[in-house]
C-alpha cells in the first residue's frame, strides 16, 4: 500500500494510464488480425480500403507509446509486402 499522499495519487493514475493501454492493445490487435485475415482471404478491394486505417491505428497506438514505433513499422512493412504480392498478381 502506497503511504505518502503522492503515491496514493500515481497508483490511481497508473491504474487509469493501464485501462486505456489495455484499450489501446486490444484496438492494435484487432486491426493486424483484421488485416492478416484480408489477405489470407485475398479480397484485392477490401485490402486497399483497410489497409489506409490499419496504418493509421499502428501509428496512432505508436504514438502514444503503447507499443514501440519501430514494431508498428516493421508490422505495417510485412503487411504492404504480403499486399503487394497480391496486388501484383
Amino acid at each position: 500500500m502506497p503511504n505518502t499522499a503522492s503515491a496514493i495519487r500515481r497508483v490511481r493514475r497508473v491504474v487509469k494510464q493501464t485501462a486505456v493501454n489495455r484499450i489501446r492493445k486490444s484496438k492494435y490487435r484487432a486491426a493486424v488480425k483484421k488485416m492478416e485475415e484480408l489477405v489470407k482471404s485475398g479480397e484485392k478491394e477490401k485490402i486497399k480500403i483497410f489497409f489506409h486505417d490499419f496504418q493509421s491505428i499502428l501509428m496512432q497506438v505508436a504514438k502514444t507509446g503503447t507499443i514501440n514505433k519501430n514494431t508498428a513499422s516493421r508490422k505495417i512493412s510485412k503487411i504492404s509486402k504480403k499486399i503487394s504480392k497480391i496486388i501484383s498478381n
